[in-house]
């Protein structure tokens, strides 16, 4: 006769006393989340909770968030209980160099984390861009007889995430949007860093989502198994609203001493304390010592490999009765662009470079979206309440909503950071490639979400218009100086700022083939000449800058280094110059990160070492340019805020300007 499983609340102490334990051996952490929060994962991971811990990126599988990332150890402990390949002494290792137990859960570098976390709020707003593209993937393949995309996206999120502005932003689309599938659990225990919530949180959050237009389950005992387990029915009953489960949870929970405080939330527990935490909670067992039959009932690799047969087996199925959808699900799934694209994409570029269109980039940068969208039906676009503006619908959108999630553009609102973070989501999820526009001024809105994308190499593509001074009278406010640099420093983040159709073209093709981290995007208001190029410049644009044109043979007398708009005055300069009898080279530079990436022997030949009289103009704040000019060169460019003014009068007030550029040069020669 076989032992009895083991209650709830003995294999909820299990995370607990993994998590006292390991926050201990670190001297450094969270313990009081994963105490507080431990009956909650139990009943989610083990009563609900679709997965497989042999195969961790099993496309159908349920998607699991921890929002308040701090309570890492949480995750760590649930992944090594269930059976992922992470091991005990892995956990030994929490928070060491080098170790998949990093202070905050780190996509990538542990098998069974969806995403980074650690930012409060970012991990319900990535939760809510699965659930979307979960919705949105069902919606495109799914036919009655073959349901291939059914899963939900589960989050846990605290009092941080809720203060935190993102969770209102996401949480609202989330609503509006009817994600069925998200169901999202509030850890209320009332602390946070500097103690008890009520001194600066006060809100109803139950009335709260319920106007956002969430299913509440309100009043939650965080600690009563069944109670819980009730709660998550009626979530997965409700397939029309998102769900917030209203957990009340002591933080700490089993701590005689510092349950309930502060105390427990960011430091370890010290041995006499753990000590009598796991005698109260009746844990007789050493650090990290498991018990056998404790790891037999949380053990889901048998259950997780029958759930991925059984999907295995209805792909096949939907194989046979839906060919090319199956094919397309295949690939999208894969992450691999059509056969073709490239191609394809290349002959657009050389369309461009015929045509000689003279148009802002934005503009071209939609032209684009109307020759590469119907190639790409993943592809999947939005703005932050600007479409117009940034110009990020082309003629193949459609809108998604609640009722229809068959589309592929998002309407996000005027919510720049939640559109972000939900487009990180989305990729991590898979299936789809989402971009989103806003003015480049209010890339400062989404910066966070900006970089833990490159944190995660995640390879979404950031449009952003309006690119400078140039778009004049709206004013400093709207005019950005310092972001291009901010965005060019960041790592694993690419940056292209295009000066004309071609090279929008370009920039594209390279953001939507990259693999390993997102694009940026930069494009202009105002129009711009289409630059002529030979078959052999044309062919160097997509390694990041190039020589675009010289006014004499054999090596340089100076050369001007330009991108976007400026690439206009550098060429103006240049001629001007030539007219002087010098010979001066342009150099078109819209993806210094790409330039950068290439070998000695091109970066020389196009900025020879030997010319040091360089000059760089861009209307961007000037200090980054000096990496390209030396100390010795000239930047022409911004050195402060820009002002209210038609573009015109702007370019000519902050010097920005042709003869700028060849002043600068003439001092140089």
């Amino acid at each position: 006769m076989s032992a009895p499983s083991p209650a709830p609340r003995e294999l909820a102490n299990a995370i607990r006393a993994l998590s006292m334990d390991a926050v201990q051996q670190a001297n450094s952490g969270h313990p009081g989340a994963p105490m507080g929060m431990a009956d909650m994962a139990e009943v989610l991971w083990r009563g609900f909770m679709k997965h497989n811990p042999a195969n961790p990126q099993w496309f159908n599988r349920d998607r699991f968030v921890l929002s308040n990332g701090h309570g890492s150890m949480l995750l760590y402990s649930l992944l090594h209980l269930t059976g992922y390949p992470l091991s005990l002494d892995d956990l030994k290792n929490f928070r060491q160099l080098g170790s998949p137990t990093a202070g905050h859960p780190e996509y990538h570098d542990c098998p069974g984390v969806e995403t980074t976390t650690g930012p409060l709020g970012q991990g319900i707003a990535n939760a809510v861009g699965m659930a979307l593209a979960e919705k949105m993937m069902a919606a495109q393949f799914n036919r009655d007889d073959c349901e291939v995309v059914d899963h939900y996206t589960y989050c846990f999120l605290g009092d941080g995430c809720m203060m935190e502005g993102i969770s209102h932003e996401v949480c609202s689309l989330a609503g509006t949007l009817g994600l069925g599938k998200l169901i999202a659990f509030y850890d209320d225990n009332g602390i946070s860093i500097d103690g008890q919530v009520q001194g600066w949180f006060t809100d109803d959050t139950v009335e709260r989502f319920r106007a956002y237009g969430w299913q509440v389950i309100a009043d939650v005992d965080g600690h009563d198994a069944a109670a819980l387990h009730q709660a998550v029915l009626t979530a997965r009953a409700n397939t029309e609203q998102p769900t917030l489960i209203c957990c009340k949870t002591v933080i700490g929970f089993g701590s005689p001493n510092k349950q309930g405080s502060e105390d427990s939330h960011g430091a370890p527990l010290g041995h006499d304390e753990i000590a009598l935490a796991k005698d109260t909670l009746g844990w007789e067992y050493g650090p990290f010592e498991i018990p056998e039959h404790v790891y037999t009932a949380w053990d889901a690799r048998t259950a997780g490999a029958n759930a991925e047969a059984e999907w295995n087996a209805l792909v096949a199925r939907y194989a046979e009765q839906h060919p090319q959808l199956a094919a397309e699900f295949e690939r999208r799934i894969s992450g691999a662009l059509p056969d073709g694209f490239s191609a394809a994409a290349d002959a657009f570029i050389q369309s461009c470079q015929d045509s000689m269109e003279k148009v802002a980039t934005r503009k071209a940068s939609q032209n684009t979206l109307d020759a590469y969208g119907p190639l790409l039906p993943e592809l999947v676009g939005g703005s932050a309440d600007l479409g117009g503006s940034n110009n990020t619908v082309w003629k193949g959108c459609k809108a998604v909503s609640a009722a229809d999630a068959s589309g592929n553009y998002l309407h996000y609102g005027v919510r720049e950071f939640g559109m972000t973070a939900v487009m990180n989501g989305m990729q991590l999820h898979g299936g789809l490639r989402p971009y989103g526009g806003t003015f480049l001024m209010f890339m400062e809105y989404a910066r966070n979400a900006v970089r833990m994308a490159a944190l995660m190499k995640q390879p979404t593509v950031l449009v952003y218009t309006h690119d400078s001074i140039g778009l004049g009278e709206d004013g400093p406010t709207h005019q950005p100086v310092e972001q291009i640099a901010n965005l060019r420093l960041t790592p694993n983040l690419s940056t292209w700022r295009p000066c004309d159709t071609v090279e929008s073209a370009v920039a594209w093709k390279a953001a939507l083939e990259r693999q390993d981290g997102p694009t940026a995007l930069i494009f202009s208001r105002q129009n711009l000449p289409c630059m002529a190029r030979d078959a052999d410049t044309l062919g160097n644009v997509a390694r990041g800058g190039y020589v675009l044109s010289q006014t004499g043979s054999g090596a340089p007398d100076a050369i001007i280094i330009a991108t976007g708009s400026e690439v206009e005055l550098a060429m103006a300069a240049a001629a001007q110059l030539g007219e002087q009898g010098r010979n001066v080279r342009v150099v078109s530079m819209p993806a210094t990160d790409v330039f950068l990436a290439q070998d000695v022997a091109y970066r020389d030949a196009v900025l020879p070492p030997a010319v040091r009289a360089r000059v760089a103009v861009e209307a961007g704040i000037a200090d980054y340019w000096f990496r390209f000019v030396g100390l010795d060169g000239r930047v022409v460019g911004m050195h402060g805020f820009g002002a209210s003014a038609p573009a015109a009068d702007l370019y000519r007030h902050f010097n920005i300007t042709a003869e700028a550029v060849v002043a600068a040069v003439s001092e140089l020669l």
